[in-house]
């Protein structure tokens, strides 16, 4: 099946796209990535001001609740390309 009714009353058909979430589980690994490298950056640039640096499990630790949104925007922003793409 393609997937094109919705089982949601509120929700429109959708057309055989992938769904928003499905888009943010599959973009969270590199997302959730990203964030870990940002805010291991971000550590050693507080070494400038006195604030000692983030060790890189620190770094991933945090990076798995703070993907969620990260990954979020990038659904948002590659659903907001698809449909750009299909105009």
């Amino acid at each position: 099946m393609s997937g094109t009714r919705s089982i949601s009353k509120k929700e429109p058909p959708t057309d055989g796209r992938w769904p928003l979430w499905k888009l943010g589980t599959m973009l969270y690994p590199f997302a959730g990535g990203a964030v870990a490298i940002n805010l291991f950056l971000l550590g050693l640039m507080w070494q400038a001001v006195g604030i000692p640096a983030l060790s890189p499990i620190t770094c991933v630790i945090l990076s798995i609740p703070l993907g969620i949104p990260a990954s979020w925007a990038a659904a948002c922003w590659v659903r907001h390309l698809i449909n750009e793409a299909e105009r």
